[in-house]
C-alpha cells in the first residue's frame, strides 16, 4: 500500500536517478551562455570598476 509520502519519495527517486534520454542538453547553448554571461561581467565591471570599488572599501571601513 503506498502512501501519498511514499509515492512523492519514490517520484522524486525516480526523476533523480533514471536518466532521460530525451533530455541530453545542448552544450553549443550553454557554451554560448557562458560565454555571454562571462561578456556581459566584463562589460559591467568595466564602467562599475571604480564605484564598486568605492562601495566596497566604504563597507569595509564600516566594519573596521
Amino acid at each position: 500500500m503506498h502512501t501519498p509520502l511514499t509515492e512523492l519519495l519514490l517520484r522524486s527517486w525516480l526523476a533523480v536517478t533514471v536518466p532521460r534520454r530525451d533530455e541530453r542538453g545542448d552544450v553549443p547553448g550553454w557554451v554560448m551562455v557562458t560565454v555571454m554571461t562571462i561578456g556581459l561581467a566584463i562589460a559591467i565591471f568595466t564602467f562599475a570598476e571604480e564605484p564598486l570599488k568605492g562601495l566596497l572599501s566604504a563597507a569595509f571601513n564600516q566594519v573596521k
